[in-house]
């Protein structure tokens, strides 16, 4: 199983229209990189929601539900998602950034990537950023 991070707009499409509709297409990729990892994803594999715009944090876990080679273009993509949860407490891009352990991920090295692979090491610290903020919230 791998770990990816998506974004999309909130313009385009929220987290919270992902909970309603519970499953959405992904693509309209056409980042040459983000299209290779799109490629990668499979069935089962684990997905950050990332918010941009206004917002600019990881709002939300998606699975991929199901993926498919785009026939008229063999390095193209469909991802079909699925909700998991809303995280409790988004984890913004600023604090990503103030964050040592996260500074060579490509969320920040790489701002306009639309699809990124994440280490299970960055997963992690953005599950812990996201608890810590809610235990400093009630604290």
């Amino acid at each position: 199983m791998a770990l990816w991070l998506f974004k999309e707009e909130p313009g385009e499409y929220t987290y919270a229209s992902l909970e309603r509709d519970k499953r959405t297409v992904w693509d309209g990729v056409t980042n040459a990189l983000a299209r290779k990892y799109l490629r990668q994803a499979a069935v089962g594999d684990r997905v950050f929601f990332y918010a941009t715009g206004k917002e600019k944090a990881i709002v939300g876990e998606m699975r991929v539900a199901k993926v498919t080679i785009d026939e008229d273009d063999p390095k193209g993509a469909v991802v079909e998602v699925e909700p998991v949860r809303a995280l409790v407490n988004p984890v913004s891009l600023a604090a990503i950034k103030e964050e040592p352990a996260l500074a060579d991920w490509e969320l920040v090295r790489l701002p306009r990537l639309s699809v990124m692979p994440v280490s299970e090491a960055q997963w992690g610290r953005v599950e812990q950023l996201s608890a810590a903020a809610v235990v400093s919230r009630d604290g």
